[in-house]
Formats: structure tokens, C-alpha cells, sequence
């Protein structure tokens, strides 16, 4: 039975062969992580507006697209973990 991909499937299919993908290997620490992401997205309460220089924020963008998170809650993320004190350098 031969089945056909859409151009996105075989994309992700083609990524997949070539050994691109990567094993997880802490799924539930990855899961909590990402949860505590969800759960501070959903606690806000106030809005702020800041300014901040274009290529900051492209580095932002970035960062959260590789963490699949959106830049939004990336920056609120490090905020919290650096008025908790918890924010380490790398």
C-alpha cells in the first residue's frame, strides 16, 4: 500500500531518515519543565510594555523557537526565575 505524504510529511519524514531527530532522554523532567512553562503563562495578571533592542528580541524569538515555547512566556520565564533568585548563568 503505497501512501502519499503531503510536502510537510515528507519533509518531517525525509528529517526523520536523515537522523535529525533526537531521543528525549528525561521525558518526564522534559514534561514538568514544560508544564511550569504552561502553568506561569497562565498565571498572569498584569500586562507590561517594554522596549528592547531588535536584535535582543531576535535572539529571543530564536531561543524560544528552539525551546518550542513562545517568545512571550520565554521572557516571562527568566523573569521569574531571576526575581526568585534561581536564574544561573550558563
Amino acid at each position: 500500500m503505497k501512501v502519499r505524504l503531503t510536502s510537510e510529511e515528507k519533509e518531517i519524514y525525509d528529517s526523520l531518515e536523515k537522523g535529525e531527530w533526537v531521543e528525549i532522554d528525561q521525558v518526564v523532567k522534559e514534561k514538568q519543565r514544560y508544564t511550569a512553562y504552561v502553568e506561569n503563562t497562565l498565571k498572569k495578571s498584569k500586562r507590561i510594555n517594554i522596549r528592547i533592542s531588535e536584535s535582543d528580541l531576535e535572539k529571543l524569538q530564536k531561543k524560544a523557537s528552539e525551546e518550542g515555547l513562545p517568545y512571550q512566556t520565554l521572557i516571562s520565564s527568566v523573569l521569574h526565575k531571576y526575581v526568585k533568585g534561581k536564574l544561573q548563568e550558563a
